[in-house]
Protein backbone atom coordinates (compact mmCIF):
# COMPACT_ATOMS: atom_id res chain seq x y z
CA UNK A 1 0.00 0.00 0.00
CA UNK A 2 1.22 3.48 -0.65
CA UNK A 3 2.26 6.11 1.72
CA UNK A 4 -0.48 8.16 1.16
CA UNK A 5 -3.23 5.30 1.11
CA UNK A 6 -1.78 4.20 4.05
CA UNK A 7 -2.55 7.50 5.61
CA UNK A 8 -5.69 8.14 4.23
CA UNK A 9 -6.46 4.80 5.84
CA UNK A 10 -5.18 5.18 8.83
CA UNK A 11 -6.95 8.77 9.13
CA UNK A 12 -9.93 7.10 8.87
CA UNK A 13 -9.86 4.05 11.61
CA UNK A 14 -8.42 7.15 14.15
CA UNK A 15 -11.17 9.22 13.22
CA UNK A 16 -13.74 6.08 13.97
CA UNK A 17 -11.22 4.75 17.21
CA UNK A 18 -11.53 8.40 18.54
CA UNK A 19 -15.15 8.57 18.04
CA UNK A 20 -15.92 4.93 19.46
CA UNK A 21 -13.70 5.91 22.89
CA UNK A 22 -15.11 9.60 23.67
CA UNK A 23 -18.31 7.77 23.46
CA UNK A 24 -18.03 4.52 25.14
CA UNK A 25 -14.66 4.79 27.70
CA UNK A 26 -15.14 7.63 30.49
CA UNK A 27 -11.62 7.10 30.60
CA UNK A 28 -11.20 8.48 28.03
CA UNK A 29 -14.24 11.10 27.30
CA UNK A 30 -12.58 12.38 30.76
CA UNK A 31 -9.06 12.60 29.09
CA UNK A 32 -10.12 14.52 26.18
CA UNK A 33 -12.13 16.57 28.13
CA UNK A 34 -9.04 17.97 30.20
CA UNK A 35 -7.29 18.17 26.78
CA UNK A 36 -10.10 20.30 25.31
CA UNK A 37 -10.47 17.70 22.31
CA UNK A 38 -13.58 16.31 20.83
CA UNK A 39 -13.78 13.67 18.07
CA UNK A 40 -14.33 16.74 15.54
CA UNK A 41 -10.99 17.75 16.08
CA UNK A 42 -9.51 14.68 14.64
CA UNK A 43 -10.11 14.71 10.85
CA UNK A 44 -6.81 12.68 9.52
CA UNK A 45 -3.60 11.01 11.12
CA UNK A 46 -1.63 13.90 11.76
CA UNK A 47 -4.01 15.17 14.36
CA UNK A 48 -3.17 12.45 16.33
CA UNK A 49 -0.78 14.67 17.86
CA UNK A 50 -3.42 16.50 19.36
CA UNK A 51 -4.48 13.74 21.74
CA UNK A 52 -3.07 13.15 25.22
CA UNK A 53 -0.94 10.35 25.87
CA UNK A 54 -1.83 7.06 27.70
CA UNK A 55 1.06 5.51 30.37
CA UNK A 56 1.13 2.35 31.89
CA UNK A 57 0.09 4.00 35.44
CA UNK A 58 -3.25 4.98 33.83
CA UNK A 59 -4.14 1.08 33.48
CA UNK A 60 -3.12 0.89 36.87
CA UNK A 61 -5.29 3.75 38.36
CA UNK A 62 -8.28 2.47 36.46
CA UNK A 63 -7.51 -1.77 37.24
CA UNK A 64 -9.29 -4.12 35.91
CA UNK A 65 -11.92 -3.02 34.00
CA UNK A 66 -11.88 1.00 33.84
CA UNK A 67 -10.47 1.57 30.64
CA UNK A 68 -12.95 -0.63 28.33
CA UNK A 69 -15.19 0.29 26.08
CA UNK A 70 -17.58 -2.12 25.09
CA UNK A 71 -19.24 -3.75 28.25
CA UNK A 72 -17.74 -6.15 29.82
CA UNK A 73 -20.75 -8.88 27.96
CA UNK A 74 -18.67 -8.38 24.50
CA UNK A 75 -15.26 -9.01 25.68
CA UNK A 76 -14.54 -12.44 24.99
CA UNK A 77 -10.78 -13.00 26.83
CA UNK A 78 -8.53 -11.52 29.39
CA UNK A 79 -4.78 -10.95 29.61
CA UNK A 80 -2.82 -9.70 31.85
CA UNK A 81 1.10 -8.45 32.61
CA UNK A 82 2.71 -10.38 35.76
CA UNK A 83 2.26 -7.34 37.90
CA UNK A 84 5.71 -8.08 39.15
CA UNK A 85 6.16 -3.99 40.14
CA UNK A 86 2.04 -3.41 41.39
CA UNK A 87 -0.82 -4.02 39.73
CA UNK A 88 -0.99 -6.24 37.11
CA UNK A 89 -2.07 -4.76 33.47
CA UNK A 90 -5.40 -6.17 32.52
CA UNK A 91 -6.62 -6.16 28.84
CA UNK A 92 -9.73 -7.22 27.73
CA UNK A 93 -10.65 -8.37 23.88
CA UNK A 94 -13.63 -8.20 21.79
CA UNK A 95 -14.42 -10.68 18.88
CA UNK A 96 -12.88 -8.09 16.33
CA UNK A 97 -10.02 -7.32 18.55
CA UNK A 98 -8.87 -11.21 18.26
CA UNK A 99 -9.67 -11.74 15.22
CA UNK A 100 -7.39 -8.21 14.12
CA UNK A 101 -4.78 -9.96 16.88
CA UNK A 102 -4.88 -13.30 14.57
CA UNK A 103 -4.20 -11.59 11.55
CA UNK A 104 -1.05 -9.35 12.96
CA UNK A 105 0.50 -12.70 13.95
CA UNK A 106 0.09 -13.99 10.95
CA UNK A 107 1.43 -11.40 8.92
CA UNK A 108 4.44 -12.02 10.88
CA UNK A 109 4.69 -16.01 10.46
CA UNK A 110 4.10 -15.55 6.49
CA UNK A 111 7.09 -12.60 6.49
CA UNK A 112 8.86 -15.48 8.44
CA UNK A 113 8.43 -18.48 5.51
CA UNK A 114 6.19 -20.31 7.26
CA UNK A 115 3.39 -22.19 5.61
CA UNK A 116 0.70 -24.52 6.01
CA UNK A 117 2.55 -27.55 6.09
CA UNK A 118 4.73 -26.11 9.19
CA UNK A 119 4.56 -27.77 12.83
CA UNK A 120 4.87 -24.75 14.79
CA UNK A 121 6.19 -25.11 18.46
CA UNK A 122 5.27 -22.78 21.37
CA UNK A 123 7.40 -22.57 24.21
CA UNK A 124 5.87 -19.21 25.13
CA UNK A 125 3.86 -19.49 28.23
CA UNK A 126 -0.33 -20.15 28.22
CA UNK A 127 -2.48 -18.39 30.61
CA UNK A 128 -2.80 -14.39 31.17
CA UNK A 129 0.58 -14.04 29.30
CA UNK A 130 -0.02 -12.91 26.05
CA UNK A 131 2.74 -14.98 24.46
CA UNK A 132 1.06 -18.43 24.53
CA UNK A 133 -2.61 -17.97 22.80
CA UNK A 134 -1.56 -14.72 20.87
CA UNK A 135 1.04 -17.37 18.79
CA UNK A 136 -1.35 -19.83 18.90
CA UNK A 137 -4.14 -18.08 17.19
CA UNK A 138 -1.99 -16.97 14.80
CA UNK A 139 -0.63 -19.98 13.95
CA UNK A 140 -4.23 -21.20 13.57
CA UNK A 141 -4.88 -18.41 10.46
CA UNK A 142 -2.44 -19.79 8.35
CA UNK A 143 -3.33 -23.09 8.80
CA UNK A 144 -0.19 -24.92 10.38
CA UNK A 145 0.28 -27.45 12.80
CA UNK A 146 0.44 -25.84 16.78
CA UNK A 147 2.79 -28.07 19.15
CA UNK A 148 0.90 -25.72 21.86
CA UNK A 149 3.66 -27.11 24.97
CA UNK A 150 3.90 -23.98 26.50
CA UNK A 151 7.50 -22.96 28.12
CA UNK A 152 9.35 -25.04 30.61
CA UNK A 153 10.15 -28.91 31.07
CA UNK A 154 12.91 -28.46 28.59
CA UNK A 155 13.94 -31.98 27.80
CA UNK A 156 10.17 -32.80 26.33
CA UNK A 157 10.98 -30.02 24.30
CA UNK A 158 13.17 -31.29 23.25
CA UNK A 159 11.88 -34.88 22.74
CA UNK A 160 8.51 -33.73 21.48
CA UNK A 161 10.79 -31.70 18.38
CA UNK A 162 12.84 -34.72 17.87
CA UNK A 163 9.66 -36.91 17.81
CA UNK A 164 7.16 -34.52 16.00
CA UNK A 165 9.54 -32.94 13.39
CA UNK A 166 8.96 -29.29 14.60
CA UNK A 167 10.20 -26.99 11.46
CA UNK A 168 9.67 -23.84 13.98
CA UNK A 169 10.22 -22.79 17.76
CA UNK A 170 8.73 -20.04 19.71
CA UNK A 171 10.32 -18.56 22.72
CA UNK A 172 11.93 -15.90 24.58
CA UNK A 173 15.88 -15.67 23.30
CA UNK A 174 17.25 -16.29 26.75
CA UNK A 175 15.31 -19.44 27.20
CA UNK A 176 16.60 -19.86 23.55
CA UNK A 177 19.19 -19.90 24.27
CA UNK A 178 19.21 -22.57 27.05
CA UNK A 179 17.34 -25.01 25.10
CA UNK A 180 20.03 -24.76 22.52
CA UNK A 181 22.67 -25.38 25.23
CA UNK A 182 20.68 -28.82 26.20
CA UNK A 183 20.32 -29.93 22.79
CA UNK A 184 23.63 -29.66 22.10
CA UNK A 185 24.89 -31.55 24.98
CA UNK A 186 21.90 -34.35 23.92
CA UNK A 187 22.30 -37.24 22.09
CA UNK A 188 19.94 -35.66 19.58
CA UNK A 189 22.03 -32.73 18.29
CA UNK A 190 20.63 -29.69 16.34
CA UNK A 191 21.31 -32.37 13.56
CA UNK A 192 18.76 -34.56 14.59
CA UNK A 193 16.00 -32.04 14.60
CA UNK A 194 13.75 -30.48 11.46
CA UNK A 195 13.83 -26.58 12.73
CA UNK A 196 14.59 -24.52 10.44
CA UNK A 197 13.11 -21.37 12.02
CA UNK A 198 13.06 -19.45 15.35
CA UNK A 199 10.48 -17.36 16.42
CA UNK A 200 12.15 -15.00 19.11
CA UNK A 201 10.24 -12.21 21.47
CA UNK A 202 9.68 -10.47 24.26
CA UNK A 203 12.45 -9.25 25.70
CA UNK A 204 15.48 -7.15 24.00
CA UNK A 205 18.31 -9.55 21.84
CA UNK A 206 20.85 -8.55 20.11
CA UNK A 207 22.68 -9.16 17.02
CA UNK A 208 25.19 -11.30 18.29
CA UNK A 209 22.68 -13.25 20.51
CA UNK A 210 20.84 -13.75 16.67
CA UNK A 211 23.91 -15.24 15.13
CA UNK A 212 24.55 -17.89 18.57
CA UNK A 213 20.74 -19.05 18.36
CA UNK A 214 20.78 -19.54 14.42
CA UNK A 215 24.64 -21.02 14.51
CA UNK A 216 23.53 -23.61 17.45
CA UNK A 217 20.33 -24.38 16.23
CA UNK A 218 20.95 -24.36 12.69
CA UNK A 219 17.90 -21.89 11.57
CA UNK A 220 17.33 -18.36 10.69
CA UNK A 221 16.07 -16.81 13.61
CA UNK A 222 13.36 -14.36 13.51
CA UNK A 223 12.50 -11.21 16.00
CA UNK A 224 8.44 -10.41 16.74
CA UNK A 225 7.43 -7.94 18.59
CA UNK A 226 4.47 -7.04 20.99
CA UNK A 227 3.33 -5.88 24.42
CA UNK A 228 0.39 -6.88 26.72
CA UNK A 229 -1.38 -3.31 26.61
CA UNK A 230 -1.37 -3.17 22.75
CA UNK A 231 -1.87 -6.70 22.05
CA UNK A 232 0.94 -9.84 22.54
CA UNK A 233 2.91 -10.44 20.01
CA UNK A 234 2.47 -9.62 16.13
CA UNK A 235 2.35 -5.73 16.33
CA UNK A 236 5.27 -6.48 13.85
CA UNK A 237 7.97 -9.03 12.90
CA UNK A 238 10.85 -8.96 10.65
CA UNK A 239 10.65 -10.53 7.03
CA UNK A 240 13.13 -12.59 5.62
CA UNK A 241 15.75 -9.43 5.29
CA UNK A 242 15.82 -9.01 8.88
CA UNK A 243 16.43 -5.35 8.27
CA UNK A 244 14.16 -4.20 11.33
CA UNK A 245 10.66 -4.98 12.19
CA UNK A 246 7.71 -4.12 10.22
CA UNK A 247 4.53 -2.69 12.27
CA UNK A 248 1.13 -3.59 10.70
CA UNK A 249 0.53 0.14 10.87
CA UNK A 250 -3.02 -0.01 9.70
CA UNK A 251 -3.54 -1.61 12.88
CA UNK A 252 -1.19 -0.02 15.27
CA UNK A 253 0.09 3.27 14.59
CA UNK A 254 3.68 3.99 15.36
CA UNK A 255 5.06 7.26 16.69
CA UNK A 256 8.65 8.32 18.14
CA UNK A 257 8.64 10.98 20.53
CA UNK A 258 11.43 12.65 22.60
CA UNK A 259 11.31 10.91 25.92
CA UNK A 260 11.92 14.69 27.53
CA UNK A 261 9.91 17.02 25.77
CA UNK A 262 7.38 14.82 24.20
CA UNK A 263 7.34 16.00 20.69
CA UNK A 264 7.88 14.19 17.64
CA UNK A 265 11.14 13.56 16.37
CA UNK A 266 12.15 13.50 12.55
CA UNK A 267 11.87 10.13 10.77
CA UNK A 268 14.75 8.37 11.88
CA UNK A 269 15.84 9.26 15.04
CA UNK A 270 15.98 7.63 17.63
CA UNK A 271 13.01 8.16 20.62
CA UNK A 272 10.63 6.62 22.44
CA UNK A 273 7.99 4.26 20.77
CA UNK A 274 4.03 5.40 21.08
CA UNK A 275 1.42 3.30 19.95
CA UNK A 276 -2.72 3.71 18.93
CA UNK A 277 -4.52 0.49 18.20
CA UNK A 278 -6.30 1.65 15.30
CA UNK A 279 -8.57 -1.30 15.06
CA UNK A 280 -9.06 -2.28 19.06
CA UNK A 281 -12.27 -1.19 20.27
CA UNK A 282 -12.48 -3.50 23.74
CA UNK A 283 -9.99 -1.39 25.31
CA UNK A 284 -8.39 1.06 23.10
CA UNK A 285 -5.22 2.35 23.83
CA UNK A 286 -4.80 5.89 22.41
CA UNK A 287 -0.91 7.34 22.34
CA UNK A 288 0.25 4.17 24.51
CA UNK A 289 3.93 5.46 25.66
CA UNK A 290 5.86 2.49 25.63
CA UNK A 291 9.07 3.23 26.82
CA UNK A 292 10.56 1.13 24.31
CA UNK A 293 13.59 3.53 22.68
CA UNK A 294 13.97 2.96 19.15
CA UNK A 295 13.18 4.32 15.40
CA UNK A 296 11.56 3.92 12.28
CA UNK A 297 12.36 3.71 9.34
CA UNK A 298 9.49 4.10 6.23
CA UNK A 299 11.98 2.95 3.38
CA UNK A 300 10.29 0.56 1.27
CA UNK A 301 12.15 -2.69 2.38
CA UNK A 302 13.47 -5.22 -0.58
CA UNK A 303 11.44 -7.75 0.30
CA UNK A 304 8.73 -5.26 -1.38
CA UNK A 305 6.74 -4.13 1.93
CA UNK A 306 5.82 -0.64 2.49
CA UNK A 307 4.76 -0.99 6.29
CA UNK A 308 7.02 1.03 8.36
CA UNK A 309 10.51 -0.70 9.57
CA UNK A 310 11.63 -0.36 13.59
CA UNK A 311 14.69 -0.64 14.65
CA UNK A 312 15.96 -2.99 17.30
CA UNK A 313 14.92 -1.73 20.56
CA UNK A 314 17.80 -0.15 22.63
CA UNK A 315 16.01 -0.82 25.69
CA UNK A 316 13.20 1.16 27.59
CA UNK A 317 13.21 4.46 29.57
CA UNK A 318 12.25 2.88 32.31
CA UNK A 319 14.78 -0.10 32.34
CA UNK A 320 17.32 2.31 31.70
CA UNK A 321 20.30 2.06 35.01
CA UNK A 322 21.97 5.60 35.79
CA UNK A 323 24.84 4.43 37.43
CA UNK A 324 27.77 7.25 38.78
CA UNK A 325 25.56 9.27 36.02
CA UNK A 326 25.86 7.26 33.80
CA UNK A 327 22.74 5.77 31.48
CA UNK A 328 23.35 2.06 30.87
CA UNK A 329 21.06 -0.60 29.52
CA UNK A 330 21.62 -4.40 30.15
CA UNK A 331 21.32 -5.17 26.11
CA UNK A 332 24.38 -3.15 25.61
CA UNK A 333 26.24 -5.50 27.90
CA UNK A 334 24.90 -8.47 26.24
CA UNK A 335 25.93 -7.31 23.13
CA UNK A 336 29.30 -6.79 24.33
CA UNK A 337 29.41 -10.29 25.99
CA UNK A 338 28.54 -12.05 22.69
CA UNK A 339 31.73 -10.01 21.36
CA UNK A 340 33.51 -12.49 23.13
CA UNK A 341 34.10 -16.13 22.83
CA UNK A 342 35.21 -16.90 26.36
CA UNK A 343 31.66 -15.70 27.87
CA UNK A 344 28.39 -17.43 27.56
CA UNK A 345 25.52 -15.07 27.32
CA UNK A 346 24.42 -15.07 30.65
CA UNK A 347 24.63 -12.11 33.30
CA UNK A 348 23.83 -10.69 36.38
CA UNK A 349 24.52 -6.92 36.85
CA UNK A 350 24.45 -5.77 40.96
CA UNK A 351 24.24 -2.56 41.75
CA UNK A 352 24.38 -0.87 45.23
CA UNK A 353 25.94 2.59 47.10
CA UNK A 354 28.46 2.11 49.76
CA UNK A 355 30.25 5.46 50.57
CA UNK A 356 27.80 7.59 48.45
CA UNK A 357 29.38 5.98 45.23
CA UNK A 358 27.66 3.73 43.34
CA UNK A 359 28.98 -0.09 42.63
CA UNK A 360 28.74 -1.73 39.57
CA UNK A 361 29.38 -5.43 39.43
CA UNK A 362 28.28 -8.04 36.94
CA UNK A 363 28.98 -11.49 37.44
CA UNK A 364 29.28 -13.30 33.75
CA UNK A 365 29.68 -17.20 32.85
CA UNK A 366 32.79 -18.63 30.92
CA UNK A 367 31.97 -21.48 28.52
CA UNK A 368 33.03 -25.02 29.94
CA UNK A 369 36.50 -24.85 27.97
CA UNK A 370 37.42 -21.90 29.21
CA UNK A 371 36.87 -22.29 33.13
CA UNK A 372 40.37 -22.59 34.55
CA UNK A 373 42.64 -22.81 37.51
CA UNK A 374 44.80 -20.82 36.20
CA UNK A 375 44.53 -17.60 38.01
CA UNK A 376 46.44 -15.44 34.76
CA UNK A 377 44.21 -16.33 32.64
CA UNK A 378 41.28 -15.16 34.41
CA UNK A 379 42.89 -12.01 35.15
CA UNK A 380 43.10 -11.64 31.36
CA UNK A 381 39.79 -12.22 30.87
CA UNK A 382 37.77 -10.17 32.92
CA UNK A 383 40.31 -7.17 32.07
CA UNK A 384 39.68 -7.29 28.57
CA UNK A 385 35.76 -7.66 28.89
CA UNK A 386 36.08 -4.47 31.78
CA UNK A 387 37.85 -2.50 29.16
CA UNK A 388 35.60 -3.42 26.39
CA UNK A 389 32.26 -2.59 28.90
CA UNK A 390 34.27 0.69 29.52
CA UNK A 391 34.76 1.87 26.46
CA UNK A 392 31.33 1.10 25.31
CA UNK A 393 29.53 2.44 28.26
CA UNK A 394 32.20 4.63 29.57
CA UNK A 395 31.96 3.58 33.76
CA UNK A 396 34.50 0.82 34.59
CA UNK A 397 32.74 -2.21 36.29
CA UNK A 398 33.83 -4.76 38.38
CA UNK A 399 33.37 -8.54 36.35
CA UNK A 400 33.01 -11.33 38.91
CA UNK A 401 33.63 -14.69 36.68
CA UNK A 402 31.19 -17.32 38.30
CA UNK A 403 31.36 -21.19 37.66
CA UNK A 404 29.53 -22.59 33.95
CA UNK A 405 25.74 -22.91 34.56
CA UNK A 406 25.16 -21.07 37.62
CA UNK A 407 23.31 -18.03 36.78
CA UNK A 408 19.71 -18.92 36.81
CA UNK A 409 17.89 -19.40 33.29
CA UNK A 410 14.55 -18.45 32.91
CA UNK A 411 11.89 -20.00 31.35
CA UNK A 412 10.61 -16.58 30.35
CA UNK A 413 12.12 -13.18 30.46
CA UNK A 414 15.79 -13.16 32.36
CA UNK A 415 16.18 -11.03 35.26
CA UNK A 416 19.14 -9.26 34.63
CA UNK A 417 19.73 -6.80 37.15
CA UNK A 418 19.64 -6.38 40.80
CA UNK A 419 19.57 -2.86 42.25
CA UNK A 420 20.11 -2.97 46.13
CA UNK A 421 20.01 1.62 46.10
CA UNK A 422 17.62 3.05 47.65
CA UNK A 423 16.79 5.86 45.23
Amino acid sequence: MSRDRMSALQGEKLRRLVSHAYSNSPFYKRKFDQAGITPNDIRSIEDITKLPFTVKQDLRDNYPFGIMAVPMSDILRLHASSGTTGKPIVVGYTEHDLACWAEAVARCLTAFGLKKSDLIQISYGYGMFTGGLGLHAGVQAIGATVIPISSGNTQKQIQLMSDFGTTAFASTPSYAMYVAEQILASSIGSEGLKLRIGIFGAEPWTENMRHELENKLNIKAYDIYGLTEISGPGVGGECEYQNGIHIWEDLFYPEIIDPVTLEPVPHGCKGELVFTTLDKFGMPMIRYRTRDLTSLDYSICPCGRTAVRMGKILGRTDDMLIIRGVNVFPSQIEAILLEFPEYEPYFLIEIDRINNTDTFEIKVEVKPEFYTDRINQLVRIKHDLASRIQSVIGIHPEIRIVQPNTIERSENKSKRVIDHRKL
